[in-house]
């Protein structure tokens, strides 16, 4: 069954629950799929979260944990702790984007 975001109920999503089209995504709808989480959102996850859309509108990629701690000031420890439980995966479903190569 496919979830859907309080709210925003015309967004279209797969069947992980990540969004079919990044196009429609808001900073709104950001914050509603984090609070679905149980995740609020500060200006530090925004740096994760701009850069990973940058990095899809460039490669039509959700970029890799590894590439977010590497190209951005967030270290490894720090984003672990604003996306608990698979940070990559975690950003990219909140940014609106699909889940990222390698992630399970």
């Amino acid at each position: 069954m496919v979830e859907k975001i309080a709210g925003f109920e015309h967004i279209a999503l797969d069947a992980d629950g990540f969004m079919v089209n990044a196009k429609d995504w808001t900073p709104e709808i950001g914050k509603a799929i984090a609070a679905s989480l149980g995740i609020e959102l500060t200006d530090r996850h925004f740096v994760v979260i701009n850069f990973a859309r940058k990095e899809f509108e460039e490669t039509g990629e959700s970029p890799t944990l590894r590439k977010i701690t590497k190209q951005t000031d967030v270290d490894t420890k720090e984003i672990y702790s604003l996306f608990p439980g698979g940070p990559a995966k975690i950003a990219a479903k909140i940014a609106g984007l699909g889940k990222p190569t390698g992630c399970i």
